[in-house]
């Protein structure tokens, strides 16, 4: 059983607000997307941890240095994860996760263009990261790459923390993702680009859950 994340990429403050009302009771995980924080700062973090308590919210900084000082104000504002760019290096890695534990929360490292995803992914788990991102990202999405591969690279590796994989999915990629042993499955474009969002978010979360 995994969980879901829902990606809210919008600019739009008040628009990513309400999408967010429209799929919070299912979806477990609201990602604030890295457009959309850089757009609209922590007052997006404290907004939606005041409106959805019973969600947790990933904030996607894609840190690239001083890791401690960047993620720890949305720690703070209750954020419950913050990423980290695994590309940033060991040490960016251990301040990020530094500031997650301070406050009993969770560090997730991005493996988005990395060369060597097993060997970072070993260390970041070594470093004490909490969760390990497999993402494709939109660009190489539409150079027509898939994170299945490396999902299973990284599952097979038997790290001992959670795997989180992002890029494309959609219901009919969901088992495949959860069976190669995703433990948090994202979804965007396939929630937030459909008529309805709210049935969408609930189908995906019920394979997820299948």
């Amino acid at each position: 059983m995994a969980l879901v994340q829902m990606a809210l990429d919008s600019l739009d403050f008040d628009a990513t607000v309400e999408l967010a009302g429209k799929v919070a009771d299912q979806v477990d995980i609201l990602e604030i997307g890295t457009p959309c924080i850089k757009h609209n700062g922590i007052k997006m973090v404290e907004t939606l941890k005041a409106k959805f308590p019973n969600n947790k919210i990933l904030v996607d900084l894609k840190t690239m240095d001083a890791g401690e000082y960047e993620a720890e104000p949305f720690f703070k504002a209750g954020g419950d994860i913050c990423t980290v760019l695994g590309a940033a290096g060991i040490p960016t890695i251990k301040g990020v996760v530094a500031a997650a534990n301070k406050y009993g929360k969770e560090a997730q490292v991005d493996l988005i263009n990395v060369s060597d995803k097993a060997g970072l992914a070993r260390e970041a788990a070594e470093a004490g990261a909490h969760i390990i991102g497999v993402h494709t990202g939109l660009d190489a999405q539409a150079a027509g790459q898939t994170p299945f591969t490396d999902l299973k690279t990284i599952s097979d590796l038997n790290l001992g923390v959670k795997i989180s994989v992002a890029g494309g999915i959609k219901p009919g990629t969901v088992k495949q993702v959860t069976d190669a042993g995703a433990d948090i499955v994202v979804a965007g474009a396939a929630i937030y680009g459909a008529d309805d969002p709210a049935a969408a978010a609930a189908e995906i979360t019920s394979l997820a859950r299948g």
